[in-house]
């Protein structure tokens, strides 16, 4: 099942896409800027829709279990209560976009890395020609 949700998160109006398959959520977060009509939604997801779906399956999984059937101790359901709002342990869909955020973190990372390496090492070709050059003057 695949879930579209647009919602004003202050400055901004976001888009979040969540597939849910198999007991398990994957989640895209997008930013729109201003407040999307229908036609500026539809058009846009014509767009963008496939990459949307790719990036959201590209994903890491989190596991979305439905709650228990039973209901628990009223005491016990308060203890747990507050433990959830000292932990503030987020939706299934926000573990996911925050998984997704994490790895695109990382792989950004990796690329600025190579990209140093890459450019050190041209650096150095640049001196070293430069060197034989000056040798080659005298």
């Amino acid at each position: 099942m695949v879930i579209l949700s647009v919602f004003f998160d202050s400055p901004f109006w976001v888009g979040v896409l969540e597939i849910q398959e198999n007991g398990e959520l994957r989640a895209v977060r997008f930013v729109f800027g201003s407040e999307p009509t229908d036609p500026e939604l539809y058009e846009f997801l014509m767009r963008n829709g496939v990459a949307l779906l790719e990036r959201a399956a590209s994903a890491p999984p989190v596991s979305a279990k439905a709650s228990a059937d039973r209901r628990p101790n009223p005491k016990r359901a308060a203890k747990l209560a507050s433990r959830a709002v000292r932990t503030m342990r987020s939706t299934a869909s926000q573990e996911a976009m925050r998984l997704e955020l994490e790895s695109r973190k990382r792989e950004a990372a990796a690329d600025r890395k190579a990209g140093r390496k890459a450019d050190e090492e041209h650096r150095r070709e640049v001196a070293r020609r430069k060197r034989i050059e000056r040798k080659r003057d005298r």
